[in-house]
């Protein structure tokens, strides 16, 4: 039989601005929380209801944490693919704890922005095009650079 294979994709809203840390190894960390809601409509009052779950999220993979530390803030809509990890930790009154992580490993798991923040103009892809093509005129891309002097020489 092959091995087993855990994968959790979620995709919400950033409940805060990362925390991001060195560990003693001098690698970088990134953590966060993350909101997905789910609405529906009560059957017997009509009413419409929402319930929403707090995710805990931890990137160990440099080149994504290097992502969420320049360009994730709280709001932030974000994608995230890794695996449900539960680890066991000790309080101050040596009572033992559980915390259940999103975790993005250096290789398998993923973060995907997706745009701007729930509440700001996102929710139509007619609204956003005005916004989408003044960014595009303003930037190349998130590394490009600043003027119009791109090399266009292939370097082989």
């Amino acid at each position: 039989m092959a091995g087993h294979f855990s994968q959790t994709i979620i995709l919400g809203n950033v409940g805060k601005d990362p925390e991001i840390r060195t560990t003693q190894g001098a690698q970088k960390v990134a953590s966060f929380t993350l909101a997905t809601s789910e609405t529906w409509k009560d059957r017997q009052s009509g009413e419409k209801r929402e319930k929403t779950e707090w995710h805990r999220v931890v990137c160990w993979n440099e080149g994504l944490t290097s992502v969420i530390e320049r360009f994730v803030r709280k709001g932030s809509k974000v994608q995230v693919i890794g695996q449900n990890q539960t680890r066991k930790w000790t309080d101050r009154h040596s009572q033992d704890r559980y915390t259940t992580e999103v975790v993005i490993q250096k290789f398998g798991g993923d973060l995907v922005l997706c745009g701007e923040p729930a509440g700001e103009g996102c929710s139509s892809s007619q609204q956003s095009q005005p916004r989408q093509q003044a960014a595009q005129q303003r930037s190349g891309g998130w590394d490009a650079p600043s003027g119009n002097d791109l090399d266009d020489e292939i370097p082989f």
